[in-house]
């Protein structure tokens, strides 16, 4: 009870620490790059929090991932160096009787990661996206300014509006410049207002005119008119079924076995899987020489975490690519690192006697 107690209250303490620097330095790159899309204006400015916390949100799996890995790595390797782990060997405590103290700690943290893959990660990809679409396909109008020449989200038309109504619905003096392959016009009128018909907006002129000309033949047509009427907007609903497969709900996935959503499935569970094989690799790389200065045996260890990482990435594609099979990338990914990590363990806590042993043999022999 001693042993166990005192490896979770060290492996908490580091696992604390270390979130919070990781979250720190994730939190600040996102934040980063989420004013510069802002800046571009792929996203609003209003929602800059709003999105922070949806990609902190979903990222929130592999921040814990890495941080349980770090705080195994860590903190048994600060045992190596302070020569307890030589105590607790000279006691009769072997390498592999620290898996289950390190196993009851993460629990918790694992049950939270597969929640966060299983749920968190779909809901959060769907709000995000619903975000950006929502700003980037926002009404031509929307975008003019009183003043100003603004060009629409496609390019093709170019607005002025003179006055505009306090409501932002209403205008008055409207100039439409709009290029369409080999036919450019240009529309003036003396009012216009927004109308909604379901979910599609158009622009209503009155009291205007139409200049539209053939950039190809040089051909000219003049036209009058008291009411016209201008598509600002496409539907902007998204479909279900159009919705990418990172936004799907896991059911939905499990539900259509398409190669994407397959795909996708892979890191989700495969994620999950990592997060309990990483423990155990944990436990058998952070082994140190307590008489070499450094810490080399972390600097391993997170390339092993990335080349792991990078291999559950890599599953995802080849599946989604038709490949591999889903239940083959699990098995063969998950499975052979769950094997290699025992055997890491094995001999961590037997190649050292066995060594010894051979090596007292030859000198008896001699």
């Amino acid at each position: 009870m001693l042993f166990d107690s005192s490896v979770r209250r060290d492996l908490a303490r580091s696992f604390a620490a270390t979130l919070v620097v990781i979250l720190t330095i994730v939190i600040t790159m996102f934040l980063i790059r989420t004013l510069g899309q802002a800046a571009g204006g792929v996203v609003a400015p209003q929602d800059v929090a709003l999105l922070l916390g949806f990609t902190a949100a979903g990222h929130l799996a592999t921040m814990l991932c890495l941080s349980m890995f770090v705080a195994v790595v860590v903190t048994l390797g600060r045992m190596y160096r302070d020569s307890e782990m030589v105590i607790w060997f000279a006691s009769g405590v072997g390498l592999s009787r620290f898996v289950r103290p390190v196993l009851w700690m993460a629990l918790p943290i694992v049950l939270v990661v597969a929640a966060s893959m299983l749920v968190v990660w779909p809901w959060v990809n769907q709000q995000s996206a619903e975000l950006r679409d929502r700003y980037t396909q926002r009404s031509d109008l929307s975008r003019v300014a009183p003043g100003v020449f603004q060009s629409s989200a496609d390019g093709r038309r170019v607005f002025f509006v003179e006055r505009e109504s306090p409501d932002g619905i209403n205008a008055r003096n409207v100039f439409i410049l709009t290029r369409d392959k080999d036919q450019e016009s240009v529309i003036s009128a003396r009012s216009g207002r927004l109308e909604t018909e379901g979910d599609t907006r158009y622009l209503v002129l009155e009291q205007g005119q139409r200049n539209q000309s053939d950039t190809q033949s040089g051909e000219h047509v003049i036209s009058r008119f008291e009411h016209y009427r201008l598509q600002t907007e496409d539907e902007r609903v998204r479909r279900a079924e159009a919705r990418p497969p990172k936004a799907t709900p896991t059911l939905e996935l499990i539900r259509t076995p398409t190669a994407a959503n397959q795909g996708e499935l892979v890191w989700r569970l495969g994620l999950t899987l990592a997060s309990f094989n990483i423990l155990l690799l944990g436990i058998a790389l952070s082994a140190t020489n307590p008489r070499r200065p450094g810490n080399w045996n972390l600097v391993f260890a997170l390339l092993a975490f990335i080349v792991y990482l990078n291999l559950v990435t890599l599953s995802q594609n080849w599946v989604a690519q038709g490949r591999f099979s889903m239940g083959g990338a699990l098995v063969g990914l998950h499975g052979g690192v769950f094997v290699l990590a025992l055997l890491l363990l094995w001999w961590r806590e037997h190649g050292t006697t066995f060594s010894l042993f051979r090596r007292g043999a030859r000198t008896a022999a001699r």
